[in-house]
C-alpha cells in the first residue's frame, strides 16, 4: 500500500472540486493540493448540466427576488442565511467564469444573455447555448492547469475517510489503473463527489453518481440532512433518462398530454397571465416538483401518450423554428434526433419525469465545514440549506461555484492551523480498510451483484418516487435493509487488479444502499407533504407546526441509523403558501 502526504485533499474533479482547488491555489499558493477523481475531470457529471447557472443580471431583477424565489421554491425549508449568501455571490462567480474564458451566450447588445427557468420571477439563468455544464467544466479545468500545486489523481476510487483523534486526515483510495491501494493523508479533506441519483432506476445521472461521498461521510459519523427530498426532472426521454433541459421550456417549449392538450393549468400552474400583469408566466415554467407531480396525475388519469419506452407527454418546440432551435438548443436537437428519432423543428419530443438531483446531503455550514473537523463538502454531495424541499433549476451550477470556493478557502485556513497528519496510526487504519477491500477480490458468495442492484433501484422507484405512501415506504425500508444484508454475501469472480470494476461496483452498491436507507428513514418519519416529498396517505398537507425542520440521519455502529431534527434558519421571509400562475392569491 502506497502512502502520500498533501496539505489538502479534494475528492471529486467536477465543478465543486475544481472551484475549491482554484480557491485554495489563489488564497494559499504555498499549500499542496491533491485532486482525486473517480474519472478524468472532464467526464465528471457537471458536464451533463445543460440549461444554465442562476445569478441576477438584469435591472428588472434583484437579489431580493432571487432570495424569495429560492425560498418559496424550496417550500420554506431553505436556510435563509445560506440563501442570502448565495444570491449575493452567485453573479460575481459567473462573472469570474467569464474572465476565465467561459463563452456565455450574448444578447444583441453584448451583455450576457439570460433565460427564465421554473419558479423565477425574472430571467436570471446565464447560459452557453444548451451546453452550460460542459463549458463551465472546461473553463474550470483549463484554469486549473495554470497552478502547478494542483496535482491530479485521475481514476482513483475513494473507499474510506481516515479519521484520527476526532479529525479527518485523509482517505484510502484505489488507483483503478493498477489496483494499488493508496493512503492519501492530508491536513484537510474536501468532499465534492456529487449526488446519489443512480439509486433510482429512472434517473438522469451518469453512471458515477452513486453516493460514494455521502456514504463515506455517514460511516465517519457525519449526518446526512434532508435526503428525503429527491428532485424529479419533469422532462427526460422515456427509457434512457436522457435529460431534456429546462432551457427548452425557458425558450418557449410547451407540454401537452396524450390528448394534445396543455394540461398544467389543471394543477395550479396557469394559465399564462396577460401582458403587464404582475404575476409572471408559469405553466411550463412552474417549479420542477409541481410539473413532475402533474405528470403523475395525468398518468393516473390515463391521459399520457403511450410510447415504446412507456408513458410520456409531449414537449412541443416546433413553433420556435429551426433557426432558433439550432442557435439556442443545438444539443437538445441532436439528442432528440439520435435517441428518439425526432426533429424538434417538425415533431414533438416524448418526455417523462426521472430522478435528477439530491436536495439533501452531507450537512455543512456556509463555509463548507462539516461536524467532523478537517472535513469540508460542497456541491450536490453537500446540504448547506440552499435548496430546501425543492431546488430551482440553474441554482445548482451557481452553487458549485459559490460554495465550492467557500469550502476551498475554509479548508486552506484549517490546514494552516493544524499539524501534519501522523503517518503510523493513519497507515494502520488504512491497512484495516484495505484488508476489507482485498477480501472482495474473487470473493465467494451466494448473491449476484446485479440482482441486489436491481432490487435497490426497483424499491426506490416504487416506494420513494414522486408520490409516497407510509405503508409502502415501510415495506421499502424493510426491503432495503434486507438488500444491505444480501450485499454482504456477493459473489465476485474478477481477481484482476487493473480496472477491477466488480470491486468498485460492489463498493458503489454498498454506498448506494446506505444512502437509500438513510433517505427511507427520513422520508418515513416526515409525516407531511412538502416540495418533492409528497404523500398519498394521511399526510397530504404541509405541516409547519411539526416539520418546519431539517431531518438529520446519522449512522452509529452499535445502534444503526438514527434520525434527529434540526431547526430551519428563518431570517426575514416567513412561511406562506406556495402559489404559482393561476392559483388564487
Amino acid at each position: 500500500m502506497r502512502t502520500e502526504r498533501h496539505d489538502i485533499l479534494i475528492l471529486g474533479g467536477g465543478g465543486a472540486g475544481l472551484r475549491a482547488a482554484l480557491a485554495i491555489a489563489e488564497c494559499a499558493p504555498d499549500l499542496s493540493i491533491r485532486l482525486a477523481s473517480k474519472v478524468y475531470p472532464m467526464r465528471s457529471h457537471t458536464v451533463a448540466a445543460e440549461g444554465g447557472a442562476a445569478g441576477v443580471a438584469r435591472q428588472d431583477d434583484s437579489l431580493d427576488l432571487h432570495f424569495r424565489d429560492t425560498i418559496a421554491g424550496g417550500d420554506w425549508l431553505c436556510d435563509q442565511d445560506a440563501v442570502q449568501h448565495f444570491v449575493e455571490h452567485a453573479t460575481g462567480e459567473l462573472a469570474q467564469l467569464e474572465r476565465w474564458g467561459c463563452p456565455w451566450t450574448r444578447d444583441p447588445n453584448g451583455a450576457a444573455a439570460v433565460r427564465r427557468f421554473g419558479g423565477m420571477s425574472s430571467p436570471r439563468t446565464w447560459f452557453a447555448a444548451d451546453k452550460t455544464g460542459f463549458h463551465i467544466l472546461h473553463t474550470l479545468f483549463q484554469t486549473s492547469l495554470r497552478f502547478p500545486q494542483i496535482v491530479r489523481a485521475d481514476e482513483f476510487f475513494c473507499v474510506e475517510l481516515l479519521v484520527h483523534e476526532g479529525r479527518c486526515q485523509g482517505v484510502l483510495a484505489i488507483e483503478q489503473r493498477t489496483g494499488e491501494l493508496v493512503a492519501m493523508l492530508a491536513r484537510a479533506v474536501v468532499l465534492a463527489t456529487g449526488g446519489a441519483g443512480r439509486i433510482y432506476r429512472h434517473n438522469t445521472n451518469s453512471g458515477i453518481v452513486t453516493g460514494d461521498g455521502m456514504a463515506m461521510a455517514l460511516r465517519a459519523g457525519v449526518g446526512l440532512r434532508d435526503l428525503e427530498f429527491v428532485q424529479y426532472h419533469p422532462t427526460t426521454l422515456p427509457g434512457s433518462g436522457v435529460l431534456i433541459t429546462e432551457a427548452a421550456r425557458g425558450e418557449g417549449g410547451l407540454l401537452v398530454n396524450g390528448e394534445g392538450r396543455r394540461y398544467l393549468q389543471d394543477y395550479g400552474l396557469g394559465p399564462e397571465t396577460s401582458p403587464g400583469a404582475p404575476r409572471p408566466k408559469t405553466m411550463e415554467l412552474g417549479p420542477r416538483d409541481r410539473l413532475s407531480q402533474a405528470f403523475w396525475h395525468e398518468q393516473q388519469a390515463g391521459r399520457t401518450a403511450i410510447t415504446e419506452q412507456g408513458p410520456a407527454v409531449w414537449l412541443d418546440l416546433r413553433h420556435l423554428g429551426r433557426s432558433h432551435l439550432d442557435a439556442r438548443l443545438p444539443l437538445i436537437c441532436e439528442l432528440a434526433r439520435v435517441h428518439v428519432g425526432v426533429d424538434p423543428s417538425t415533431g414533438a419530443i416524448p418526455v417523462r419525469p426521472a430522478a435528477h438531483y439530491s436536495m439533501g446531503g452531507v450537512a455543512t455550514r456556509i463555509s463548507g465545514a462539516t461536524s467532523l473537523p478537517g472535513l469540508f463538502a460542497a456541491g450536490e454531495v453537500a446540504s448547506v440549506g440552499l435548496h430546501g424541499a425543492n431546488r430551482l433549476g440553474s441554482n445548482s451550477l451557481a452553487e458549485l461555484l459559490v460554495f465550492g470556493g467557500n469550502a476551498g478557502r475554509a479548508a486552506a485556513a484549517f490546514a494552516r492551523e493544524v499539524g501534519e497528519p501522523p503517518i503510523h496510526p493513519l497507515r494502520e487504519q488504512a491497512r484495516d480498510h484495505a484488508v476489507a477491500v482485498e477480501a472482495l477480490r474473487g470473493k465467494a458468495g451466494t448473491e449476484r451483484l446485479v440482482d441486489v442492484r436491481q432490487g435497490l433501484v426497483g424499491e426506490m422507484d416504487e416506494a420513494f418516487g414522486i408520490y409516497r405512501d407510509g405503508q409502502r415506504m415501510r415495506q421499502g425500508l424493510d426491503a432495503l435493509t434486507e438488500l444491505a444484508e444480501r450485499a454482504e454475501h456477493l459473489a465476485l469472480e474478477d481477481t484482476t487488479r487493473m480496472y477491477n470494476t466488480q470491486i468498485t461496483a460492489a463498493l458503489e452498491l454498498r454506498a448506494g444502499l446506505q444512502v437509500a436507507i438513510s433517505l427511507a428513514t427520513a422520508a418515513l418519519a416526515r409525516e407531511e407533504s412538502r416540495g418533492a416529498h409528497q404523500r398519498l396517505d394521511a399526510f397530504q398537507s404541509r405541516d409547519d407546526g411539526r416539520f418546519l425542520c431539517h431531518s438529520l440521519v446519522r449512522y452509529l455502529p452499535d445502534s444503526g441509523y438514527q434520525l434527529t431534527w434540526e431547526p430551519v434558519t428563518i431570517t426575514r421571509y416567513m412561511p406562506a403558501e406556495r402559489r404559482y400562475g393561476g392559483e388564487a392569491s
